[in-house]
């Protein structure tokens, strides 16, 4: 009889412990999150990458986070995703570091720079060349944090109505390309227009623009560009790399646990890793679909274009390291990257080819 009353006491005192402890699990449980994107809804590529990362962060909390993702145009447009999270009307952004230039002139090159990194070498550049400390304090006056999210990988050099056979095919060249790639196309005499993804399309068939410059075949097949501009160029001198970005209020990361922080920046590590692969794989099936079924034509850029594409390059790197301090130091830090990691990259792309030839089914 002792011991039932002593085990009805033990169970009364653990409810009433249990329903001491319920307030907190259910705050923990309420976590509601709104992200937006600068991408079409169920876009191939950065779309795909958004939702994962929401889907991610739920299964590691054990439910704790429920984020809803919400496409370009939803709640705010494709380009106001930073000012939505640095105001507070949600709490989340997956975009690209490359649309705040007119803000930060430096911001360009944490998603790439023309004649840049690549994407394993941007994220060795990000993880541990000192690139993440840079890209937390080019944000923090904005009150939000940054994160690699995602990778598109290299990108191919643009759509074009007509063949480009020398310099002067550049000039007056209406042309959709954005970051640092649009001041190359600017100092080469064309004329660059930013537009979303989602009015692509309607830009090129309407004629509204004589090129476009996107991401790789995947996301390319899904807009629809090759109907209306068969000339396909490479190499992507102005954007080798296709890295995405997760922004979270700095005050709402501040906020969170540890084991939180260390979930949500998990999952964008993981998603940079599945992007990418994901990439690879799409890029590959796209382009024999395009081959098979449109009238694509694989092009090179001419050496003369290229070469003054690098000038300009070289120029635009300069006149941005001169900006501000802030600005000196990611560039410096960018180009020391480059120094540091392109002779492993040269040699093992080239091992990489050399075994393609040799291999060749």
């Amino acid at each position: 009889m002792q011991s039932g009353k002593h085990f009805t006491r033990r169970l009364a005192l653990g409810t009433g412990f249990a329903a001491l402890a319920a307030p907190s699990v259910v705050r923990a449980a309420s976590l509601r999150w709104r992200l937006v994107t600068s991408w079409p809804k169920n876009r191939t590529g950065p779309a795909l990458s958004a939702r994962r990362i929401a889907e991610r962060i739920a299964r590691m909390s054990g439910g704790r986070v429920q984020i809803q993702v919400f496409a370009a145009g939803e709640i705010v447009p494709a380009f106001a995703t930073l000012d939505a999270v640095s105001s507070g009307v949600v709490e989340l952004a997956h975009t690209a570091s490359l649309y705040w230039q007119n803000i930060f002139p430096a911001a360009g090159l944490f998603t790439t720079a023309p004649f840049g990194l690549g994407p394993v070498e941007h994220q060795a550049w990000i993880e541990f060349g000192g690139g993440q400390t840079l890209w937390d304090e080019l944000y923090a006056s904005r009150g939000v944090r940054p994160f690699l999210a995602g990778n598109t990988g290299p990108s191919m050099g643009g759509w074009f109505r007509k063949p480009i056979v020398n310099v002067d095919d550049i000039k007056g060249l209406r042309i959709r390309v954005q970051g640092l790639g649009a001041e190359v196309y600017l100092r080469l005499g064309a004329t660059p227009i930013a537009i979303s993804p989602a009015e692509i399309l309607p830009a090129i068939e309407k004629g509204v623009i004589d090129a476009v410059e996107f991401l790789g075949p995947a996301s390319d097949l899904d807009t629809g560009i090759v109907r209306y501009a068969p000339h396909y160029y490479k190499p992507g001198f102005n954007k080798p790399n296709g890295a995405s970005e997760l922004l979270i209020s700095q005050t709402l990361w501040d906020s969170l646990t540890s084991d939180l922080q260390a979930i949500i920046a998990e999952a964008c590590r993981a998603e940079h890793g599945q992007g990418l692969a994901e990439a690879t794989q799409t890029n590959a099936t796209a382009l024999m679909t395009l081959f098979q079924t449109s009238s694509m034509k694989i092009e090179s850029f001419p050496e003369p274009v290229l070469t003054d594409a690098l000038n300009a390059t070289r120029g635009l790197m300069k006149a941005i390291s001169d900006r501000d301090n802030l600005s000196h130091r990611i560039v410096a830090s960018y180009t020391q990257a480059q120094l540091q990691l392109r002779g492993w990259s040269w040699l093992s792309a080239d091992m990489t080819a050399q075994l393609a030839r040799l291999t060749r089914l």
